[in-house]
């Protein structure tokens, strides 16, 4: 009997150790420490290359980012009166008010279903009533004169 609780005892320490040594292993990291290397001096001097220009944005670039945020504008409007002279400098940036927007609602292979079509003063007074711009343009025509004659939008 006197055996049996010694080989029990031996038996639960053992038992005791394995588990405390997986659980130190466990919480120690898994990366490896990295010793800094030392580079080289180089012997040869290089020119420091010139930054790159940024590419001129096209007139369509620019008048989307306007309309987003003349969208924006409209709908964050704190009263009618603020939304109103926002839809007017909106206005401002289509070739005339019945400029037709067009509002994608399902694209399958190639093929877009529009919702019914509308016309900017129209979308712009839908903006202002719900205070929401849920879209955003995906397509934009622009005539001569370099204001909008078409406008393509798609849900966010």
């Amino acid at each position: 009997m006197k055996q049996k609780l010694i080989s029990l005892t031996v038996n639960r320490s053992l038992l005791i150790a394995v588990f405390a040594m997986l659980a130190m292993g466990a919480c120690k990291s898994k990366k490896k420490v990295v010793e800094p290397t030392t580079v080289p001096a180089q012997t040869e001097q290089v020119s420091p290359t010139p930054a790159p220009t940024p590419a001129a944005r096209s007139a369509e670039e620019m008048a989307v980012e306007n309309l987003e945020n003349a969208f924006n504008s409209v709908a964050g409007a704190s009263n009618v009166t603020v939304a109103n002279q926002s839809i007017q400098q909106a206005l401002g940036m289509f070739s005339n008010q019945e400029t037709p927007i067009l509002i994608v609602i399902h694209e399958e292979n190639g093929i877009k279903d529009y919702d019914e079509p509308t016309t900017i003063k129209n979308y712009l007074e839908y903006l202002k009533d719900t205070k929401k711009n849920l879209n955003y343009i995906s397509d934009i025509r622009m005539d001569a004169n370099g204001k909008v004659s078409e406008l393509e939008l798609r849900r966010k």
